[in-house]
């Protein structure tokens, strides 16, 4: 059997060779991409942000590079040259832990798990003032009548789980060959809404409500605010394919986001999600039906609050038109995609100068939705292409994560914004994050939890472990350093966020690493 699984990896690299070689006169032949000419900080030509699901520092990498390695699973071995990480090893965190759980590994055959609780006060009662003793109490989330989920008998107590890498295979292996952060952060506490915002603008504040309960999604919301800082799951405000009976807020005209930085300068750009795409139109509304299979069975593509553009009236595509012209440029798209539009523009050699990629949501990695084997044969199928075409020579892919999910992570954040909300903030107390009363950005208490950060790159570093302090917006700062866009203004966290440059090394190349999707294994 192993024979005949190289023999099958070894067809399908031939295979491939073989198509990418036949390739290579057509994408010499085709137009020059306008990206190529820009003026660039580095030699990154194009930043591709895959922009993943719910997911802690310590789910993926606590033993990180030791795995258990038992019979019948994807092996892992790490270099003996990998660098210290500040994970559960480097503490002694994994056998005596706080927690009234102790930390467990999960098999690759346990992908499916619950979902976790992460709101925005819930994380913060969990991190108990920095003691990082109550993620069971306060985040964890067993199978109940109200939440029917696969808890594997834990209960509560599944939140202190952890995969190695004989589940998280192709990350381990991509931490090995490039470089990954131990130190980067969600830039406020929360759910997926915030950070997406956060990695566009570096802002949560300012959000309207237009219809539905603020409670739980504006900071303030229990005192009847409408307007304020996002610390929820609300949906953006018009797009067609949002569900239904839930708050819908926009940001007012004159919010702008690092597309509007890119667009004042006429640079390519682009958001690429799965689903995006509608499957039919009613009276001219959009409806977006598609629907995918994985591990937790039939799941539904497209998630309207995972959009972060959608909720600025200068970026937003309300009715998810396609694209007239060449992708990346402005046109009735307004720059969201579907994500097939995505390796359209990359196999007709115009991928934009920034793209942010989401991935169906059974692709995504959320629990619940997704899970750590589907999300891998996403990663490994998208950068393997990204790796055969022409552009790889010149781009930069960094894989980041909107929140943490509530996952247990032992490291507390640097208080960067503090903030008072009555009935949210719960950090350092009842009312409280932080002691300033004089904060001026209420409802983004941060840095939140802690989240894996990957550099994939010709210019990356090679096997190497960046510990200078990081959050979301550190990559928007990226952005806007590389192209010269300046600053967003108005409170954005870009102002203050921590460079990635240690990441990278324009000097030493770092070879192309192929993986299989299904294994995560280097492929022969």
């Amino acid at each position: 059997m192993l024979h005949q699984h190289f023999q099958r990896l070894l067809t399908v690299v031939t295979s491939a060779a073989l198509v990418l070689g036949s390739m290579g006169d057509a994408w010499a032949a085709k137009a020059p991409n306008p990206a190529d000419s820009y003026t660039t900080a580095t030699p990154v030509k194009h930043v591709v942000v895959i922009f993943q699901e719910n997911i802690s520092f310590d789910h993926y990498f606590a033993t990180y590079p030791f795995a258990k390695n038992p019979a019948g699973e994807p092996q892992f071995v790490g270099s003996v040259n990998t660098p210290g990480v500040n994970n559960l090893l480097s503490g002694g965190l994994l056998t005596e832990n706080p927690n009234s759980v102790q930390p467990f590994r999960l098999d690759r055959a346990q992908a499916v798990t619950c979902d976790q609780n992460h709101n925005y006060n819930s994380e913060q009662k969990a991190f108990n003032s920095g003691a990082m003793d109550k993620f069971p109490e306060f985040v964890g989330q067993g199978s109940s009548a109200q939440f029917p989920c696969n808890d594997l008998g834990m209960g509560p107590g599944i939140v202190m789980g952890y995969y190695d890498g004989n589940s998280v295979t192709a990350m381990w292996n991509y931490a090995q060959h490039f470089a990954m952060s131990d130190n980067s952060y969600n830039t406020q506490f929360g759910p997926s809404t915030p950070g997406a915002l956060n990695l566009i603008s570096g802002n949560t504040a300012g959000a309207v409500v237009q219809t539905g309960n603020p409670s739980g999604n504006i900071a303030g919301g229990t005192l009847g605010a409408t307007t304020g800082a996002i610390i929820g799951d609300p949906r953006p405000a018009g797009d067609d394919c949002n569900p239904t009976g839930k708050t819908y807020v926009s940001f007012p005209d004159g919010a702008i986001n690092v597309g509007d930085l890119l667009n004042s300068k006429t640079m390519t750009w682009g958001w690429f999600q799965g689903g995006f795409r509608p499957t039919s139109f009613v009276n001219g509304t959009a409806i977006c039906a598609a629907a995918s299979v994985g591990l937790p069975g039939v799941v539904a593509d497209y998630v309207a609050h995972h959009q972060p553009f959608q909720y600025f009236p200068s970026t937003r595509n309300p009715h998810h038109l396609p694209p007239t012209g060449t992708i990346g440029t402005s046109d009735q798209a307004n720059h969201q995609y579907d994500l097939q539009d995505f390796f359209t523009a990359l196999g007709t050699g115009q991928l934009p100068a920034v793209s942010f990629l989401k991935a169906k949501a059974v692709n995504d990695g959320h629990p619940g939705n997704s899970d750590p084997l589907d999300e891998q044969e996403f990663l490994v199928n998208t950068i393997n292409k990204i790796e055969a075409s022409p552009e790889w020579k010149n781009t930069a892919i960094i894989i980041a994560y909107d929140d943490s999910d509530g996952w247990y992570d032992h490291a507390m954040d640097p208080l960067i914004n503090q903030s008072q909300s009555i009935g949210d903030d719960f950090l350092t107390g009842t009312g409280f994050c932080g002691t300033n009363a004089n904060s001026t950005t209420q409802g983004r208490c941060g840095y939140g939890p802690r989240t894996p950060l990957m550099l994939i790159s010709p210019y990356s570093r090679q096997n190497y472990v960046d510990h200078v302090i990081t959050d979301q917006s550190s990559i928007l700062r990226f952005i806007e350093d590389n192209w010269s866009l300046g600053r967003i203004g108005n409170g954005s966290t870009d102002a203050k966020a921590g460079s990635l440059l240690g990441m990278f090394d324009f000097v030493k190349k770092a070879p192309k690493l192929i993986l299989d999707p299904e294994t995560g294994l280097v492929t022969p």
